[in-house]
């Protein structure tokens, strides 16, 4: 693999942000477009090469921007296209590609094209959404349910037929088997890479389609798991993830070709994702999956490492994964995963620091630079539609999408001048990026590090991986490109470990979370070394 012919997004950290939390600038509670481009230093000067923006088109909010109602307008809550235009102009002039996300599974019950096709059976649009009659005896058509709770089936007066959706009902599901309808969203790609973007995420994509028989799921018995809705209760077989879904991803991929080194990424979630990441990122499909073996882990370890990025250990043709340990929909990653009576901040830079060593492509969400913890929402100030009706046996979403905080001198953390649309994490203000800056020992200035370690290191980006042997707690991970080695060195307990590893005398630190220039012969709790090893070391 030669690094002067990979893309641009190959191996790339890429920067998440959820807009409703980022910066609110004109003082109405909520994150915009204007308050991400007043941002857009701090973003620039971690050093990632792009930004991946939450929805922000126009929308009912029901699911906060994952209800489109127009996928080719934005949401006066976040701005306007014009806003849109400067922040694309602004990022360019810091060298920050951006990504947005494309929802092509369902839309907005107030979007234009259902209010077509519910009209009448007889309409341009009237196969574009997923119709059926009721079963004989008025119930629904099958027994798909939907992934916030209860049937995946709505009736519809006007029609007289019900409906599909896998999420909400005010969600409906597309019918993406209808070649019209993918032309249509084909339609919605263009007009943003016209815009200029570098890349889209495709949400929830193997939604997508779904079995034209609309045979029932089998059912999967609860034991041993725990269940918190009906959905838990099925094998996903029918409802989703139907073979013709990498086929249109072909398209898609063809249409960004035609604008260059445009970075395509699918989610896929559920419980056996990896057959369909591979066949969504197979040649001439899309550049990468998103892999959800982290996001909801409860728990660290150098097995669970190992294991996942094994997957994604062989040649380019086999795919590429991104890896996220948090996101806009999970807990944060330090409130899963460090051990109790742990230190979060020393936690927080090796989670970021083994993040950012892994091959593939590191996705750093808001606030994780600041080693944010989950906040605790109570239950009067919920926004998340899943958590308000599934308290409290789902916390929901919202714990992960509070504001970020930038200063600690401001009632609001310095994201907005009014109560937030949720209220900012207790002791989130503590961590502010502005009581970070210049902090040697801040998790902010040490990620800047790593992230800086990595955009110099093509072994970090394009290298091999594998992993040296270790015992308990000890996470060793060697990235190789030609002759060229990279040795990484995580302590992911809360005792310090010798470190069993061998390790030659011509090794060079590169960078410690202790400040140490020589190779360890232990690693304090949570404590990273990376270093290069000679090419005579085996």
């Amino acid at each position: 693999m030669s690094p002067e012919t990979q893309p641009w997004w190959r191996g790339a950290v890429i920067y998440q942000i959820y807009p409703r939390s980022y910066q609110d600038s004109n003082s109405d509670g909520v994150g915009d477009l204007p308050g991400i481009t007043r941002r857009l230093d701090h973003i620039a000067s971690l050093g990632v090469s792009a930004i991946w923006i939450s929805p922000f088109f126009k929308s009912p909010m029901k699911d906060f921007g994952y209800d489109v109602s127009d996928y080719c307008d934005v949401d006066p809550a976040f701005g306007t296209l014009a806003d849109f235009d400067t922040l694309m102009e602004r990022a360019r002039s810091l060298g920050l590609k951006v990504i947005i996300d494309q929802v092509y599974a369902h839309t907005s019950d107030a979007h234009a094209w259902f209010a077509e096709s519910r009209a009448s059976r007889a309409n341009p649009k009237a196969d574009w959404f997923v119709w059926r009659d009721a079963k004989p005896d008025g119930t629904p058509p099958n027994n798909w349910q939907s992934v916030f709770g209860g049937p995946a089936w709505t009736w519809d007066a006007r029609r007289g037929q019900y409906f599909m959706h896998n999420f909400l009902s005010s969600q409906p599901q597309l019918n993406v088997h209808n070649p019209e309808v993918q032309d249509a969203l084909l339609s919605v790609a263009k007009f943003w890479l016209d815009r200029g973007v570098d890349g889209f995420r495709l949400d929830a994509i193997n939604f997508a389609m779904f079995d034209p028989e609309f045979r029932d799921n089998p059912p999967w018995p609860a034991e041993g798991r725990t269940i918190t809705r009906p959905f838990d209760l099925q094998h996903h077989i029918h409802n989703q993830s139907h073979p013709d879904i990498p086929v249109f991803m072909e398209r898609v991929r063809a249409l960004a070709d035609t604008y260059g080194d445009i970075y395509t990424v699918a989610e896929v979630p559920g419980p056996d994702p990896l057959p369909e990441m591979r066949a969504f990122t197979s040649e001439g499909r899309l550049s990468s999956a998103y892999s959800f073996d982290f996001l909801y882990a409860k728990s660290l370890s150098p097995r669970r490492v190992k294991a996942s990025q094994m997957n994604w250990a062989g040649p380019l043709s086999e795919g590429w994964a991104a890896w996220a340990f948090s996101n806009h929909d999970a807990p944060r990653c330090i409130s899963r995963w460090c051990p109790p009576g742990g230190d979060l901040e020393a936690y927080a830079k090796m989670t970021n620091a083994l993040l950012l060593c892994l091959r593939g492509n590191p996705i750093l969400y808001q606030g994780e630079e600041l080693g944010l913890t989950q906040a605790e929402i109570a239950f009067e100030d919920l926004q998340d539609p899943e958590a308000i009706a599934n308290w409290p046996l789902t916390l929901g979403r919202d714990g992960a999408r509070t504001p970020m905080p930038w200063i600690n001198d401001n009632s609001y953390a310095g994201f907005s001048e009014v109560k937030p649309w949720l209220p900012v994490g207790a002791g989130h203000a503590l961590r502010a990026a502005m009581a970070q800056y210049g902090q040697p020992f801040s998790v902010l200035e040490f990620t800047r590090l790593v992230i800086s370690l990595r955009s110099s290191s093509d072994i970090l980006k394009f290298g091999s991986v594998s992993f040296p042997e270790t015992q308990g707690d000890l996470l060793a991970i060697e990235r190789r490109l030609g002759e060229d080695r990279l040795l990484c060195l995580f302590n992911l307990g809360i005792k310090a470990v010798s470190v069993d590893v061998a390790l030659p005398r011509f090794a060079t630190t590169l960078l410690s979370s202790d400040g140490r220039l020589e190779g360890p012969e232990n690693l304090p709790p949570f404590g990273v070394w990376i270093g290069t090893v000679g090419p005579h070391s085996d």
